[in-house]
């Protein structure tokens, strides 16, 4: 008998320390979604050895997160990262966003992580439970006031003894091509086991090179020679918090896997974060190198790719023609260090 027919995989409608929520469960591991924050899959753990892998809002924290939900959970960042003074070109107009970055006079991270989502399928089966959320962007809609496309971005959570896999796609809607870009603001704690502290963490990650930034956080189109610890990030691993970190590299993947790996020396556990080919870039994000947290974030394009004149498909400049799809998975899980 194969080793997921002997788990007990349920799917129920509960909360989140007050806010509405989709709870899975298969064997040890549980997630929780909250479709009115964004889709958050805001918690992701093991509850036999009590790891909480992803960074939760505590009962007191939850106006924090209301308030900044991208530095919770997996929210989804559509278009991620920072545009130029908030200005987006595409195909032959200018979209403007909201300047809602001051310090470097940006717009920082789309429309979607902070609005309501529609559940529309839940389910369990012998092996696995699930839940499947929608937005969909249409005349009317506060997304379509900046992207003034129809389209929809469908997001399916599936929980099992294989850990946790996430689906997306983007499907254009409209009659006209749009803009595809798309980003995780994944948020991983570090450490992620009690006991442990972020001394026991090592993570590495499948970066390539390291685009140089300006002073307003934007790509110059050159690259930057790696440190000697952004060398080991790519080999052997890295302290998470070796040095302050919001640096975006490309992405090279290793033996056929994008991915990034963080291991508890103490506990001798690897936590995989396995994402598709179609995410070209990472961003690394660590708070100033505040033990606790970083972000491993797979992103489509490069920051501010449509204002870089470098050619799309090197900087991940995707475009959907009506009725086209974009469609890509990630999966969490854990093995043995």
């Amino acid at each position: 008998m194969r080793e997921e027919e002997f788990i007990v995989a349920k799917v129920y409608r509960g909360d989140f320390h007050g806010e509405p929520a989709v709870w899975l469960q298969a064997g040890a591991y549980e997630a929780a979604v909250v479709p009115q924050i964004g889709a958050n899959l805001i918690a992701f753990r093991d509850t036999e050895k009590c790891y909480r892998f992803l960074r939760e809002p505590e009962v007191e924290g939850m106006e924090a997160f209301r308030a900044a939900p991208a530095v919770y959970g997996i929210p989804v960042l559509f278009p991620p990262n920072r545009y130029e003074d908030g200005k987006f070109p595409w195909e032959g107009q200018v979209y403007t966003f909201p300047v809602n970055e001051p310090a470097t006079g940006n717009h920082l991270h789309g429309f979607v992580h902070t609005i309501p989502w529609e559940v529309t399928q839940t389910g369990a089966d012998e092996t696995e439970s699930w839940v499947v959320l929608e937005l969909k962007v249409r005349e009317g809609h506060s997304v379509h006031a900046y992207l003034p496309h129809d389209f929809t971005i469908r997001l399916r959570y599936t929980l099992s003894a294989w850990g946790l896999h996430q689906q997306v796609t983007v499907r254009n809607e409209g009659a006209s091509r749009m803009p595809c870009l798309l980003a995780f603001h994944t948020t991983v704690n570090a450490p992620f086991a009690p006991g442990s502290s972020a001394e026991d963490c090592r993570f590495r990650l499948t970066a390539g090179e390291r685009w140089e930034l300006s002073e307003r956080m934007l790509p110059t189109g050159r690259f930057q020679p790696l440190t000697p610890e952004e060398e080991a990030m790519q080999g052997e691993g890295v302290y998470p918090f070796f040095a302050p970190m919001d640096n975006h590299y490309t992405a090279r993947p290793q033996n056929g896997r994008n991915r990034m790996e963080l291991t508890d020396l103490r506990e001798r556990v690897t936590l995989v974060y396995d994402v598709g080919a179609g995410y070209g870039q990472w961003m690394v994000w660590n708070n100033n190198a505040t033990p606790g947290f970083f972000c491993p974030e797979p992103q489509v394009n490069l920051v501010n790719a449509p204002n870089v004149d470098l050619p799309a498909d090197r900087i991940g400049l995707v475009s959907l023609a009506p009725g086209e799809m974009w469609e890509e998975t990630a999966r969490l899980y854990c093995k043995q260090a």
